[in-house]
């Protein structure tokens, strides 16, 4: 796949005096949800939002209902989207155009697989080989997705990363998970994750999003999850693959050789694929879609369009319409083309804690001044930077931002300096429009 030549994007250095790649992050600014106090996941949520949520990212986020700023030459927003909960945002920039009870907590299905793959890509080579043996798929919940993945057949990392992108199969979540040491560390893995990236409305139980007892994300969560993991190259590669060939079962051939061949596999994301009553949608790059008994229908999707990247989450629509979370997608994507520009955002999507930056004068909770829930607006020394992916012109992401290659940053002559905001995503994100 082509892409057109990304525009120049200045790169700011931050006020720092040393950053190490490998020290631990900073401690979060709110606590991050317990099992107790988060909405139970094995019963079906409430019919409302509550009253008060997480204002990370800006009090507005926190607020229950719709929240976008009308004014002259901006968009009516469409009036036909039943989602429990919604987010518009801008993937470059963090800007939030338009958000609907976007910290609600909610199971979040298989759309927590975004956050499975961004903590666990870049621990395996994708030409890693597996055998799988019975105990890599202990543990699957009964009706889950599948891939297709056999005991005593041998798979690498890359075929895995494609049938939990494509087919959202748990058994290549489990069986990636049993290499990181098993489900329970793993688990951990992403809660810490989730942490580092401010997501603090997300409790894992299940790192293939299976509904489990006090599971939950939420848009805004889901959202962040995205945006970090389009920065990975493998990410973006997987997330925007339409179909691929997998491994199947070795069998005998002609004459008692052992054959083994492969079936195709599209990818269920039915803007990415299309499907009878969803047309494959202009710009569409991935990432993820979910649906269970108690989370209903999620996705988040990722689109490019006349230069410009945008982000949307659609959890649980009410409609019962054939592929309503993707029609309700478009919808939004569609207005917040329309209104990129125009609108003025009611809140941002706050950077990992390792490279955790404010506007000026601005903190991540959106309000001006002091440290607020998303962060104290300045880099927190020690903490590891979470995005660096290549970019297509050679750069590499927010990495070129702090100037970091595994290394350290050196503060310059005492000047301050401010992380540039905005998150370039290279390469597969703009993509050409069919597959």
């Amino acid at each position: 796949m082509s892409a057109p030549k990304q525009t120049t994007r200045r790169s700011l250095l931050v006020t720092s005096a040393v950053l190490s790649s490998l020290a631990l992050a900073a401690p979060a600014a709110v606590a991050a949800p317990k099992p107790s106090d988060s909405p139970s996941a094995s019963a079906s949520p409430s019919a409302t939002p509550p009253a008060s949520m997480s204002s990370v990212g800006g009090a507005r986020l926190g607020r229950p209902g719709t929240q976008v700023n009308l004014a002259s030459g901006v968009p009516v927003l469409p009036k036909d989207v039943s989602a429990r909960s919604w987010i518009v945002a801008d993937a470059e920039t963090g800007d939030v155009l338009a958000a609907h009870n976007a910290h609600w907590r909610l199971a979040p299905a298989s759309t927590l697989k975004m956050l499975f793959a961004d903590t666990l890509l870049p621990k395996f080579p994708s030409d890693t080989k597996h055998k799988v043996v019975p105990a890599d798929l202990a543990g699957i919940g009964a009706g889950s997705s599948m891939v297709g993945i056999k005991e005593e057949e041998t798979y690498t990392v890359h075929d895995l990363w494609l049938g939990v992108f494509l087919r959202s199969g748990n058994d290549a979540v489990h069986v990636l998970s049993a290499m990181n040491g098993g489900v329970e560390n793993t688990v951990k893995a992403m809660n810490a994750h989730a942490e580092e990236l401010q997501a603090l409305d997300t409790h894992v139980v299940s790192p293939d999003g299976y509904d489990a007892e006090g599971q939950v994300s939420s848009a805004y969560d889901l959202t962040l999850f995205a945006r970090s993991g389009m920065q990975k190259k493998d990410f973006r590669e997987y997330a925007s693959t339409v179909r691929a060939k997998f491994p199947g079962q070795t069998k005998k051939g002609k004459k008692g050789k052992k054959v083994r061949e492969s079936f195709e596999i599209q990818n269920t994301n039915r803007l990415l694929a299309g499907d009878s009553d969803v047309p494959v949608y202009e710009g569409i790059a991935g990432v993820k879609n979910g649906n269970t008994t108690n989370a209903g229908a999620t996705f988040t999707g990722v689109a490019e369009r006349g230069g410009k990247v945008l982000l949307v989450t659609v959890m649980n629509p009410e409609k019962p319409d054939h592929n309503e979370v993707y029609k309700e997608t478009a919808r939004l994507f569609d207005w917040g083309f329309k209104a990129a520009g125009k609108v003025q955002p009611v809140g941002e999507l706050v950077p990992p804690k390792g490279t955790a930056q404010a506007k000026p004068g601005a903190n991540p909770s959106g309000e001006a001044g002091g440290s607020g829930d998303g962060g104290s607006g300045t880099a927190g020394t020690g903490s590891k930077p979470v995005a660096s992916a290549p970019a297509a012109d050679g750069s590499s992401g927010i990495g070129i931002a702090l100037g970091i290659t595994g290394g350290v940053l050196v503060l310059l002559a005492g000047g301050a300096f401010l992380v540039n905001r905005r998150w370039p995503l290279p390469d597969l994100v703009r993509r050409r429009t069919r597959p």
